[in-house]
């Protein structure tokens, strides 16, 4: 494990606000916790309304000043370099993710490889957002400009906070806008160093804010904050209400992406030796805690004992452990986390859902970790609560379908909608049934879990609306301005 001394005091960790370390006032700090052993490892700002209202402020200033007077080509020069930043310390940032998330070490890695890939997109497409002219009246001229919003605020969440913080802030930056960012309280650390390594490599003073605390308090605030023009959120369902709703007071645009119960179709002409080991991947990337994970595999009846044997082995092969240990998954993010996903499993136990299979948890590891042992269950009733609400840990429920509009009906029957996955060597069926899904992205033979920087991202439903990721978050986070000129 993690070789730290028990009498060192943990380190402090300042807010960033107009370039400057800021301390909160008038708040103790809050413990962050590592989910590997249940260690202190740091102490983040509890920070309140008056320290997002200087951050907002700040950002404005920055806006209006240093920062909104450079053009789009210097903007992304500056993005450019925050992206090379982030890769000459891709292996410290990958290591400090891994603690403070509890992830293995090799997906904290690659959480900061594509954090800094996040910044190089942005930062070579922010010259690249171009406008349009629209045929109109003789003697006229109408052109379409793209705009910042102004201000953008931004709630990352626990479960991949360094690459969330380069989707979102990267894209907001690239049009121009000064942001705000709130991490989530349980994994604040590496968007606190971004923010640094943004100071470090030029950018003015106030373009890039984080302010650290409580999502009920820092968060709240930051939503509701009159000066903050777009507003973009990724965690629950119901927070992300509250986000929208606050926002909605001063009219601010929001972008939410709120989860998913993802299914992957799994028809009997497919490839299931292939589609197996992809099929597992899905739901214990990040131990099953992915908007993205593809939670339910649906099976067509004539092949499900076939693919429960292909999947039954390969969940016992399995291990949770600490982050260091580099295991298939870590731990949970918190006690809170593990509580909720045990209560899934036994829930579901008890309602007489098989347990195919389960992985394990190191015999050795720390008493203190929030540890959860991969599970597959199947076959799982439709109207199951395990089958129909979001799980967010490493549980994959299998259920029978009958035909392509059983299988279209059952992958549409959630309040979800965010990524699907069909699995199928008919070119035909693999169209009908992607057109055909209620979701934001679909993956055919292939499961991408969110896809790539390229790829825009996004769900229909309680999934959430708007788009993030790729050109499109471009569009997100500016508005279109439109030019009417009579020059006879």
């Amino acid at each position: 494990m993690h070789d730290r001394a028990v009498t060192k005091a943990p380190p402090l960790h300042r807010n960033l606000i107009a370039g400057r370390d800021v301390e909160a006032a008038g708040a103790e700090p809050l413990d962050v916790v590592c989910p590997s052993d249940g260690a202190v490892i740091a102490r983040i700002q509890q920070s309140g309304a008056a320290e997002i209202d200087a951050a907002a402020r700040a950002a404005r200033q920055a806006f209006e000043g240093g920062w909104g007077l450079l053009t789009a080509t210097e903007r992304g020069r500056l993005l450019v370099k925050l992206s090379e930043a982030i890769t000459a310390e891709g292996e410290s940032l990958g290591a400090l993710e891994a603690l403070d998330t509890g992830k293995p070490i090799s997906q904290g890695r690659a959480d900061a490889t594509a954090a800094a890939r996040y910044f190089e997109f942005y930062g070579t497409s922010a010259d690249k957002l171009h406008g349009d002219t629209i045929p109109f009246l003789n003697g006229y001229t109408v052109a379409v400009t793209r705009e910042p919003h102004g201000v953008t605020g931004h709630i990352a969440p626990w479960n991949y906070p360094l690459q969330i913080v380069g989707r979102s802030v990267g894209a907001a930056l690239a049009c121009g806008n000064a942001c705000v960012v709130k991490p989530a309280e349980d994994a604040s650390l590496t968007a606190l160093r971004v923010a640094q390594l943004a100071r470090e490599v030029g950018f003015p003073d106030g373009a890039l804010n984080v302010v650290t605390g409580l999502g009920s308090v820092a968060g709240a605030a930051l939503s509701a904050h009159p000066g903050v023009d777009f507003m973009s959120f990724t965690g629950s369902p119901e927070v992300g209400t509250l986000v929208q709703q606050a926002a909605a007071r001063h009219h601010a645009g929001v972008t939410l992406e709120l989860g998913g119960k993802s299914p992957q179709i799994v028809f009997a002409d497919a490839d299931l030796d292939a589609a197996a080991p992809t099929l597992v991947k899905a739901i214990i990337q990040n131990g099953g805690q992915t908007c993205s994970a593809g939670s339910r595999v649906l099976i067509e009846r004539r092949v499900f004992d076939d693919v429960a044997r292909l999947l039954a082995p390969r969940f016992r092969a399995l291990r949770a452990g600490p982050h260091d240990r580099d295991r298939d998954l870590g731990a949970m993010i918190n006690a809170k986390q593990k509580r909720r996903v045990t209560g899934f499993i036994e829930a579901a136990l008890r309602d007489g859902a098989p347990l195919l299979a389960e992985g394990a948890i190191d015999e050795d590891a720390p008493a203190g970790g929030f540890y959860v042992a991969p599970a597959l269950l199947g076959p799982v009733a439709r109207d199951a609560r395990i089958a129909r609400e979001e799980v967010f840990g490493p549980v994959l429920s299998l259920m029978p379908f009958d035909d392509e509009a059983d299988a279209v009906a059952l992958a549409n029957g959630t309040d979800y909608g965010l990524v699907a996955g069909v699995w199928t060597n008919d070119a035909k069926r693999s169209m009908r049934v992607a057109r055909a899904m209620r979701c934001g992205q679909v993956f055919v033979n292939g499961y991408g879990a969110g896809g790539g920087v390229e790829l825009p991202f996004g769900g229909v439903k309680k999934s959430g609306h708007g788009r993030e990721k790729g050109f499109e978050a471009l569009y997100e986070f500016s508005a279109a301005k439109t030019i009417v000129i009579h020059h006879g």
